[in-house]
């Protein structure tokens, strides 16, 4: 029996079963990294956003209340991932503890701080040009300066002119002798230390943000100034820009070292967030301001002073330990002369003590001299914005004045007044009697301000019958009836 083979199968088919399920998984791997990869790379086109930019003001001297909000600023500026800080200032200086916080809190910046004297017309002058110096990006508007950066002190003799040796330096090394009749004599000890102090930390900051530090020297040394073009041709500063705008736009691409770490700044377009004073800053500036710290100061011992000549007035009590307090810790922020301090104090004591003491006008008078004086001198510092007017220690001297003459005053005024308290005040008080014993006629008890004392009288007393006070004798009262001939005037 013949059995029929089947036919082989075509050797073209047995490939194709396989290849195609094959090819059709390569394809699906293909299109499913080809969507992961559409989702990790940014589409054709788009383009990163730059970060955000902090701006901050200072505008007028550099002391306690705006050095706690740079470093504030600073910090809340790093927190929120800035690209940049702005510090736009107008500053004719500032006082050397604060001016050193700043430049601390900006060397230690975990963000790139860009220092810009601006608008035209602002300066940054002594604190301000250290403030410049120390930032990452030094910039300027036109119609500005920079410069004049000697340290200003009580005393400090101003720094020699162009051509003179620098503070510090001998006869020797200048080539010159003994000064000439009508030179200035050269610097103490103490002024050359506090020249030598400043130009050092000023060409260090220099040389830390590779500007020019021959000059930084000569504007401490010599308080020279630069305009804004003459800055940047000289290399003081790194940009020279009309506005905040074009400042961005002049820095962004440049690499800035921050905190030891090399970054590039990406500013053009970025969105500008200013960063305004908050109340801390605000009650900092104005307790900080040496007049209103004087007016505290008045305002405190003064209340305290009353409190203790009325004892349970509370109000005068509260109110001068709070300004007390107040002004203390104003003092303690401000460069404070302490002789000034004490006359101060010395001087309210005296004009005080002159409505208890029977000086004749000696005590008042001398109080009011040492209250000048130290207003005068309380501040131990030259620079502007931080003395106190001449015209507020005037009012103030006559305000205190005008207080000690009227409470001395109404002082001999109320001795000449009759006894309104106590044993002599009982004297000619209607009374009535109380209780009354019949076996003692002339013997009962009265009550007198809410209190019963024992009674006696020339005549017969009767229950509830009016007498008059004419006479004490330890804790008994004399007393006589009002309806009878033996009442006394």
């Amino acid at each position: 029996m013949l059995r029929h083979k089947p036919a082989a199968a075509p050797a073209a088919v047995l490939p194709f079963t396989i290849a195609f399920p094959v090819a059709f998984l390569a394809a699906l791997l293909v299109a499913l990294a080809g969507a992961l990869a559409g989702l990790s790379l940014p589409a054709a086109g788009a383009v990163n956003k730059p970060a955000a930019v902090g701006l901050l003001t200072i505008d007028g001297a550099i002391g306690p209340a705006s050095a706690d909000q740079v470093v504030r600023g600073i910090d809340r500026s790093a927190s929120l991932g800035h690209g940049l800080l702005v510090l736009r200032m107008d500053t004719p200086g500032g006082l050397d503890t604060s001016m050193r916080t700043v430049i601390k809190a900006i060397l230690a910046s975990k963000v790139p701080v860009a220092a810009y004297v601006a608008p035209s017309g602002a300066r940054a002058a002594s604190a301000g040009t250290y403030l410049l110096y120390a930032s990452h990006i030094a910039a300027m508007a036109p119609g500005t300066n920079v410069g004049a950066a000697t340290p200003v002190e009580i005393g400090l003799t101003p720094p020699a002119p162009a051509g003179q040796p620098p503070p510090g330096s001998s006869d020797k090394d200048s080539g010159k002798g003994a000064p000439k009749a009508g030179q200035k004599d050269p610097p103490s000890p103490m002024q050359a230390k506090a020249l030598n102090d400043a130009a050092a930390y000023l060409r260090g900051l220099a040389q830390l943000r590779g500007r020019n530090a021959d000059w930084a020297e000569r504007a401490v040394r010599e308080s020279v100034s630069l305009t804004a073009e003459e800055a940047l041709r000289m290399q003081v500063i790194d940009v020279l820009a009309p506005d905040i705008p074009a400042l961005l736009a002049q820095v962004d691409g440049r690499t800035v070292s921050v905190a030891g770490q090399p970054r590039r700044l990406e500013t053009k377009g970025a969105v500008l967030v200013e960063f305004a004073p908050d109340w801390r800053t605000d009650v900092l500036a104005a307790i900080g301001n040496p007049s209103v710290a004087l007016l505290l100061m008045t305002v405190g011992l003064y209340g305290l002073v009353f409190e203790f000549m009325n004892p349970g007035a509370v109000a005068p009590g509260v109110i001068g330990a709070i300004c007390l307090l107040l002004g203390l810790y104003a003092l303690q922020l401000l460069p404070v002369n302490y002789a000034g301090l004490a006359l101060i104090v010395l001087g309210l004591a005296f004009m005080v003590a002159e409505a208890f003491l029977p000086s004749f006008g000696i005590l008042g008078l001398g109080g009011i001299a040492a209250f000048v004086a130290g207003a005068l001198m309380l501040i131990d510092t030259e620079l502007p914005g931080f003395g106190i007017p001449v015209g507020l220690v005037v009012t103030l001297a006559v305000g205190s004045a005008l207080l000690m003459f009227g409470t001395a005053h109404l002082a001999l005024k109320t001795r000449r007044r009759p006894v309104a308290s106590g044993a002599a005040a009982m004297i000619g008080t209607l009374c009535s009697v109380e209780r009354h014993d019949a076996a003692r006629p002339h013997e009962g008890w009265v009550r007198v301000e809410g209190e019963l004392w024992h009674a006696i009288s020339a005549t017969p007393l009767l229950p509830a019958q009016t007498v008059r006070i004419v006479g004490r004798s330890g804790l008994i009262l004399e007393v006589v009836p009002t309806d009878t001939k033996q009442e006394t005037t």
